[in-house]
């Protein structure tokens, strides 16, 4: 990919790009709708991801182009901007404001992007465009900063840029990914630790529903304040900081204090899902694949049932794994309303598990799914 994109580079600017620099997209294995309820999450980086070529200009302008996008666009490299609409070079412009509003000087530079990961489909595609930016920038101009510093540039780019009150898990997940290894990170002390992912005879299928989800214009907002107001009545009894600071056992003691259903549903959710990240855990280390997979479909059930944020379309996806003799545990991945799932399934029936799952997912939702597998792979890096 390398050479092609610094092919298309040349062709589009008329010279070579000095840098090409690759960050990953994300899985999260288990832990979903905790990072901004300040509890523990199990990502791991996978193999598709965003290329960056990079090279200065002499105009004082930043311009970005992208081969999977038409729309292109050019800014001044003197002054901070604002979003303009939906564009996807928002994300670029966003960390370079951040770069700008810590001080420093960014010289004319000429972006080319390139991207495998499906738009729009809960792998972080964002997250990657974000960090490879700041990384290549953050390299090509040795500005200094480490990769947590990135992370938290790139988040301020969501929240704040982009109007997302997303946590920090795809960020960091994209940042520190090892290869076959899993991240469990708790999002409140940002403190973290590796966990082998040995998958054995199995290996990790994501499958890309197709339902497209735009979580700035979704009801991701909306979860983040139900568990704010879930956190509020149980401040009127103990003291918390955040959800994921309850165990089960404590929860159950003060959940009274929540009488609205939904909210009590999704106050329960985070706090059941935080511990299905230590029970994961336990699971990985003790070469347990069986009860890790028993823990995503537990995983899948409360996010459909309790939290609300699957779908038809993740749920027919979940329901034909449930059914499917190689498949020992799926859920959906990412924030819902759309995106992925993800699967661990046996080796040697990919071919037959993409076929059944296409038959029965066309007779349900009435088009196909993709299905891709995918290693557990590394983190940004210079090529």
């Amino acid at each position: 990919m390398k050479i092609k994109l610094e092919e298309k580079f040349a062709e589009q600017y008329r010279k070579n790009p000095d840098a090409v620099y690759f960050t990953p997209g994300r899985v999260n294995l288990i832990g979903e709708h905790i990072d901004y309820n300040g509890g523990l999450v199990m990502p791991c980086a996978i193999t598709l991801g965003t290329w960056v070529a990079i090279a200065p200009n002499a105009d004082s302008k930043f311009r970005f182009k992208s081969l999977n996008f038409e729309a292109q666009t050019e800014v001044e490299s003197n002054r901070s901007h604002e979003k303009n609409g939906s564009l996807w070079a928002n994300y670029p412009i966003g960390v370079i404001n951040e770069f700008i509003k810590d001080g420093k000087q960014i010289p004319g530079l000429d972006f080319l992007y390139f991207g495998n990961i499906p738009i729009g489909s809960g792998l972080s595609s964002s997250a990657s465009i974000e960090i490879a930016t700041a990384y290549a920038i953050n390299d090509y101009l040795n500005l200094g900063y480490d990769n947590l510093e990135l992370v938290k540039i790139a988040k301020r780019v969501e929240n704040e840029f982009i109007g997302l009150n997303s946590g920090i898990m795809d960020q960091f997940a994209v940042a520190f990914g090892e290869k076959d290894k899993a991240i469990v990170l708790d999002c409140e002390s940002l403190k973290y630790k590796m966990v082998d992912v040995n998958l054995g005879n199995y290996v990790l299928a994501i499958i890309n529903t197709k339902k497209p989800r735009e979580l700035a214009d979704s009801k991701y907002n909306e979860r983040v304040e139900e568990c704010q107001a879930a956190l509020r009545l149980l401040n009127e009894e103990i003291n918390l900081n955040n959800l994921c600071e309850l165990t089960a056992e404590k929860f159950a003691l003060h959940s009274h204090l929540i009488e609205d259903k939904t909210i009590l549903d999704r106050a329960t959710h985070v706090v059941k899902e935080n511990d299905r990240v230590h029970l994961a855990s336990k699971a990985l280390n003790a070469g347990e694949l069986q009860e890790f997979g028993r823990l995503m479909y537990a995983s899948h059930q409360s996010l459909r049932e309790l939290y609300e944020v699957s779908g038809k379309e993740l749920d027919a996806v979940v329901d034909f794994c449930k059914d499917y003799d190689h498949v020992i545990g799926a859920r959906m991945t990412g924030a819902g309303f759309g995106g992925c799932a993800i699967a661990l399934l046996e080796k040697g029936f990919e071919e037959d598990f993409a076929k059944h799952l296409t038959d029965f997912y066309v007779g349900k939702i009435g088009y196909p799914a993709e299905i891709y597998v995918s290693e557990i792979g590394n983190g940004p890096v210079k090529l």
